[in-house]
């Protein structure tokens, strides 16, 4: 499960620029063994009314494209 955890971390880490620059950030805060993914949305992404879009269609399909164990991405 490390494993998996490192390299869905890796994933976000290669998202977060993105989302920094403007004004938000995203923090992995679980890996679940059926392969849900919680992260949890900041800054200018917390509340955003684009977050939901932001999640699914960025962050989720990058996982799911680079970590196929990936299942869904949710926020908490």
């Amino acid at each position: 499960m490390t494993d998996l955890r490192e390299r869905v971390q890796g994933v976000i880490d290669q998202i977060r620029p993105m989302l920094q620059a403007d004004g938000g950030d995203i923090e992995l805060v679980d890996v679940q063994d059926d392969g849900i993914v919680k992260v949890q949305l900041k800054g200018a992404c917390h509340g955003c009314p684009g977050a939901l879009y932001t999640l699914k269609n960025g962050v989720e399909q990058r996982l799911k494209q680079i970590v196929p164990e990936v299942q869904s991405v949710e926020a908490v």
